[in-house]
């Protein structure tokens, strides 16, 4: 059995929810782990982003949202709402809010994305999919995408692949 790492590096500009295709980066993945048969793991280390498997939409916001993924994101803010507001939500607290101001020179304002937090949850930070003669079963119009739901700032990610099998 063998096991391959690999890492993709995104950027995410100040903007509402941000989405990368990194489909191409998966398939790159299983070519460079000579793998033919086993799973891809796909996995964000960031707790306000979220990886999913969605048909591509092709048509996009004037911004460049997918329509899909926009919908997605227009009913994950009726679940969800945005976070506008200090006190909206119980979190930031005073003690979290000090941590990131004092020991890490963030701005305070930075924290007021537990909404990004939520939805993060809801939607999961890693998806598995199965890999048979060295291709990924999406089906016929599944794309693989890394969500960035925290705008508050400029962000550099990390898309995380694990390929194991044989």
């Amino acid at each position: 059995m063998t096991v391959h790492h690999a890492v993709e590096a995104l950027h995410f500009p100040l903007h509402k929810p941000g989405f990368a295709d990194i489909t191409a980066a998966a398939n790159a993945a299983i070519t460079a782990s000579g793998i033919g048969s086993g799973i891809l793991t796909v996995y964000s280390q960031h707790t306000t982003c979220a990886v999913l498997i969605q048909e591509e939409s092709m048509d996009q916001t004037l911004d460049g949202v997918e329509f899909l993924l926009q919908d997605m994101v227009n009913y994950l803010t009726t679940l969800v709402p945005t976070c506008r507001h200090e006190g909206q939500y119980l979190h930031p607290g005073p003690k979290h809010l000090e941590y990131a101001t004092t020991d890490l020179g963030e701005e305070g304002w930075w924290s007021l994305n537990t909404d990004a937090h939520l939805r993060s949850v809801l939607l999961g930070r890693s998806q598995t999919i199965p890999v048979i003669d060295g291709k990924l079963e999406l089906g016929e119009f599944g794309r693989i995408y890394f969500a960035d739901f925290d705008g508050m700032r400029e962000r550099d990610r990390k898309a995380r692949f694990t390929v194991i099998g044989e």
